[in-house]
């Protein structure tokens, strides 16, 4: 392709020689030739290096060895005989032969059928079935063999195991109709708890006063249970307010719909120094 010719060095000279050849126009048209060499020379490498370098990660590459099959011809008559069998070893058990069957005639039961659907067949007497067993078919055999239709087949019993179930826990109430009451009411209830607590030494001399709180269940019988403690106070106190619930006589239970219920209540026991 034919160079334009406003890049030649005379035509440049002449349309610049009355300008200002400092103009970056200029510059950049003296120096066209040579960009445009640098820019094909690099072209032509870079394409030169991606269809080259196949060939040259191939090159670089080490090579595997080939792997060598090696056959081997073994003779026959050189491996010798196969070893002999040990004598000392104990023979396989011996399996006995099951007993021979008994002569048995098959047993006619009696069937009533119509007198063209009767068939044919050979009704032994009582002479030939005192020498031979009855059995299911007709058949020749020892005479001192073994019937095996009157061998009785033990059948594993299969023992089934009945899980005990748990019995369902009763239903426990918080509120009912009417609740449970200790004997003789609230008022002896606490006439109760004031006669029979006993201050802890502990909290006497570390001056422990407070409120525990005991939560239990009165049962349909009447009795206490499952006795514990909500709130506490500590120093001794909470296991002597425990001893003291257990140590209760039996409430009046509650009734719901008319019917004695398990309930749980609360009981507040206060400890005050005097």
């Amino acid at each position: 392709m034919a160079q334009n010719i406003i890049y030649q060095s005379e035509i440049l000279d002449l349309v610049f020689a009355t300008k200002n050849k400092e103009y970056g126009a200029y510059i950049l048209r003296k120096l066209y030739d040579k960009h445009v060499s640098i820019a094909l020379l690099a072209a032509i490498i870079l394409f030169s290096l991606f269809v080259s370098s196949p060939l040259i990660v191939k090159y670089f590459t080490p090579k595997e060895a080939p792997v060598q099959i090696l056959k081997k011809t073994v003779d026959v008559s050189t491996l010798g005989e196969p070893p002999s069998i040990d004598k000392n070893q104990a023979p396989p058990p011996k399996v006995e032969a099951p007993p021979p069957l008994t002569t048995t005639i098959k047993f006619l039961p009696p069937v009533i059928k119509k007198d063209a659907e009767v068939a044919e067949e050979y009704i032994p007497t009582q002479a030939e079935l005192k020498n031979v067993d009855v059995g299911k078919k007709t058949q020749e055999g020892d005479p001192n063999g073994v019937n095996y239709d009157l061998i009785e087949v033990e059948q594993t019993k299969k023992v089934v195991v009945e899980e005990k179930k748990a019995a369902p826990k009763a239903e426990v109430y918080t509120f009912v109709e009417v609740m449970p009451t200790f004997p003789g009411g609230d008022e002896a209830l606490l006439s109760y708890l004031a006669s029979n607590i006993k201050y802890p030494e502990i909290a006497k001399r570390a001056s422990v006063e407070g409120r525990v709180i005991v939560q239990f269940i009165v049962s349909k019988s009447g009795a206490i249970s499952e006795v514990n403690v909500v709130k506490g106070i500590g120093a001794g106190c909470d296991e002597e307010a425990i001893r003291v619930i257990k140590g209760m006589p039996g409430w009046k239970p509650g009734k719901q719909n008319g019917m004695p219920v398990n309930v749980k209540i609360s009981v507040p026991i206060n400890f005050r120094l005097q």
